[in-house]
């Protein structure tokens, strides 16, 4: 060749290329070997208070380093198990998402321990125009009459507004208990988690007044004591601002008019001029 120089550079960078290839076939063979572990993962989506079975889950290779807590390997173990939360496709079936060993399933299997369940009745007004969903968290409010004794005040002025429930939360809407979903759904009922006490306080409510369904933030769980709104509070005239009054102006004092003193009117009157000066004698 009449160029040896660039036959040398060529034949360099083809060795540079095949140092690179090897290096990196290697890079990956090292990342390929990192130590794994079997996990259980959902082979589908899968909604709370279901059942597990089989077709439902499959295993996969997991990063030993970075095993999540309470990890299943055998797919066996959670045969009949039952979610108490909602399960993706590819998540791990972890035991903290798991209802206690002897669950059925259902609903019952979300209520929380020392909770119940409790349905009531709404409209797309009360149910807050289908926007609570489960998951969502609501005030419990009642329209009803206050006791005021015997006789006294027409039945509108007795009438009273009061939250009587606080942060209760939406466990399903009509049959539906799944929490993925945020389009609002209008329903016929709603299915409230309530502890005992509330649940006879919710039917108290539910007995003697008309419901109405408040949605919350869901990371607000500050308490909001209120004393009720009524007629009278609602339609009370906000106090009118004071005002001083105003200063009276000093009248105004009239010029002072001269008046001349009327002249006796006798026929007796001498005009004396003296310089300038104008004067009458009256004899």
């Amino acid at each position: 060749m009449k160029n040896p120089r660039a036959v040398m550079m060529i034949v360099v960078s083809v060795l540079i290329g095949f140092a690179a290839v090897i290096m990196a076939m290697r890079w990956i063979s090292q990342q390929a070997s990192v130590a794994t572990n079997k996990v259980v993962v959902a082979a589908v989506d899968i909604q709370l208070g279901s059942r597990l079975n089989p077709e439902m889950l499959k295993l996969t290779d997991w990063p030993r380093g970075s095993m999540p807590p309470g990890a299943v390997n055998d797919p066996k173990e959670l045969d009949t198990r039952v979610l108490k939360t909602s399960v993706l496709r590819g998540e791990p079936v972890l035991e903290s998402k798991l209802a206690p060993l002897g669950t059925k399933g259902g609903l019952s299997a979300v209520v929380a321990e020392g909770k119940r369940a409790m349905t009531v009745r709404v409209n797309d007004v009360i149910g807050v125009a289908g926007f609570a969903l489960p998951g969502n968290y609501v005030d419990i409010l009642v329209s009803t009459e206050a006791d005021r004794g015997k006789g006294g005040g027409s039945t509108e002025d007795k009438k009273i507004s009061k939250i009587v429930l606080e942060h209760i939360l939406v466990l399903a809407v009509a049959q539906e208990a799944g929490r993925d979903e945020t389009k609002p759904r209008v329903v016929s009922a709603v299915t409230l988690e309530v502890t005992p006490e509330e649940a006879e306080n919710l039917d108290l409510a539910r007995s003697i007044g008309q419901l109405s369904l408040v949605l919350r933030n869901q990371i607000d769980k500050m308490p909001v004591g209120t004393e009720g709104a009524m007629k009278v509070s609602l339609l009370k005239r906000a106090p009118e601002p004071e005002t001083k009054p105003e200063k009276q102006a000093a009248p105004k004092r009239a010029p002072a008019r001269h008046v001349k003193q009327a002249l006796p009117k006798d026929k007796d009157r001498v005009q004396v001029i003296k310089g300038v000066q104008e004067s009458s004698v009256v004899f």
